[in-house]
């Protein structure tokens, strides 16, 4: 009798489960597939479950607002006709928000599995994917770095203390343009310089005045190795569609660095989808490189075609005027007295890049302060930033240090740049990396890309190189006759 009811109960769900408006949906579904394709039929149709027909009324339910929204804009019709010639019944089929519930007791048997959920919490929100959404933007410097995974904000880079001149003023108004703007002026805004120029601090001046002015603005802002870094992780744990809804659902998305997407074949398919359905709605793309869009490399160019669809901003170098400006700001920023000879000479001296010029004002202040106040003099400037300018005289090129580690370690240049891992090569790369950061005022993708590396590789270089002089006398000899050689 026990297995007479037992069977009488699977009979029962199976019956369910196949009820006729479920086998047309079965069927429906199949048609679509072959329409759309598999990806975008798994991305935004798979999850749809079939409802009841009342009346006429077919309801479909979607697991979130977003995913619905998606469908009803662009399969609604599509689907509504296919209902119409499988169902003569279905006269109308309405969309609905249904989330799904999970079996908490096979969650309890998977929750040692690395799951989307046991990384991010059992709640997907915003927070995870570096979403800073209304009033989460804080104003102080804590909560900021708090968002987690989003890029860190400095509460110095805003308009007020940007300072402008000829090379940057058009950057700035526009930048300004769109931090002020209630509907979008142009998509996306693309702002490109070299490094150190005012790229990140007019970024992140647009997102302090959004967030002072109009706080319940959505805004995600990250850099591009992060948004690649939270793609694979959500391909990884079959969690793409919480990354599609956290970054297709925001008022304005910032993207910096965005050189690095270069070569990021999956992750660069997401993002044009992603860019695509922000600027069909209406929301805000904002993007800055280290390039114009048509010479950043290794990007697709139906990419390119939409970066060039907007306004294409180039922060020039700065001139002499715009140095002498930024010095005094940030003087008085830091509550120090710079003498005109000062700024001048260092103004004079250093033309590379902002951050290196604010950098070297940093160092003589420390000085002065940690010396009880002492005075800052142009003799006390040339003596603490003498390595600096002993290098910047010089003008060391990454190339010069290429054929001199090259000469003194017996191999090629050309090997020096291969992919060549035996040790007799990687080591001399990486003193030739470790000395091009030493020497020269490059950044590390700069002299990444000059051994066909990235600056990651870079980085790891440096330290190894630090390390080694420290365990090995005969490396560092070596080390040593290489920067005098390179420095006379």
């Amino acid at each position: 009798m026990a297995e007479e009811a037992f069977a009488n109960d699977i009979n029962s769900i199976d019956t369910h489960s196949l009820r006729p408006l479920d086998a047309q949906w079965d069927q429906i579904c199949g048609q679509l597939k072959t329409e759309f394709g598999v990806t975008a039929f798994d991305s935004w149709l798979k999850p749809l479950t079939v409802g009841d027909l009342n009346n006429g009324e077919m309801n479909i339910c979607a697991p979130t607002a977003f995913m619905k929204n998606w469908v009803v804009a662009h399969y609604a019709d599509r689907i509504h006709k296919i209902w119409e010639q499988k169902n003569p019944d279905v006269k109308k089929v309405t969309f609905v928000v249904q989330a799904r519930h999970a079996d908490t007791s096979l969650l309890k048997k998977v929750s040692s599995t690395p799951t989307p959920q046991n990384i991010y919490g059992c709640n997907i929100n915003s927070s995870s994917f570096g979403l800073v959404s209304g009033a989460s933007l804080a104003n102080d410097t804590v909560k900021n770095n708090a968002i987690n995974n989003a890029a860190p904000l400095n509460p110095n880079y805003t308009f007020e203390n940007f300072v402008v001149g000829k090379t940057n003023e058009f950057a700035y108004a526009a930048a300004r343009k769109v931090a002020e703007a209630k509907n979008v002026s142009f998509n996306p805004l693309f702002l490109y310089s070299s490094v150190g120029l005012g790229k990140t601090h007019l970024m992140q001046s647009i997102i302090w005045h959004i967030k002072k002015n109009d706080p319940n603005r959505n805004v995600i802002y990250l850099t591009a190795e992060q948004f690649v870094y939270k793609f694979v992780k959500a391909l990884r744990y079959k969690d793409t569609q919480a990354f599609k809804e956290q970054f297709r659902s925001v008022d304005v998305l910032m993207v910096d660095d965005f050189q690095f997407m270069g070569n990021k074949g999956t992750t660069q398919e997401e993002f044009f989808h992603t860019f695509s359905s922000l600027v069909e709605e209406g929301k805000q793309v904002i993007i800055s490189a280290d390039k114009s869009p048509t010479d950043l490399e290794g990007i697709e160019e139906r990419l390119k075609s939409r970066l060039v669809g907007g306004l294409v901003v180039d922060i020039m170098p700065t001139d002499f005027d715009l140095r002498m400006g930024i010095l005094h700001k940030k003087a008085e920023l830091m509550g120090i007295e710079l003498p005109s000879k000062v700024a001048e000479f260092l103004a004079q001296k250093i033309t590379s890049n902002v951050r290196e010029l604010e950098g070297s004002l940093k160092r003589v202040a420390a000085h002065s302060q940690l010396l009880s106040g002492k005075e800052i003099t142009l003799d006390m400037t040339q003596d603490v930033l003498k390595d600096m300018l002993r290098s910047i005289d010089r003008k060391t090129t990454i190339d010069e240090i290429q054929k001199k580690v090259a000469e003194h370690f017996n191999i090629s240049v050309k090997e020096l740049q291969s992919s060549r891992r035996a040790r007799t090569v990687a080591r001399p790369r990486q003193v030739a990396m470790y000395l091009a950061k030493q020497l020269t005022s490059r950044s590390l993708p700069e002299i990444g890309r000059k051994f066909d590396r990235d600056h990651t590789t870079v980085m790891h270089a440096v330290r190894k190189v630090e390390e080694l002089i420290i365990e090995d006398p005969t490396l560092a000899e070596n080390i040593e006759i290489l920067r005098r050689t390179l420095e006379n």
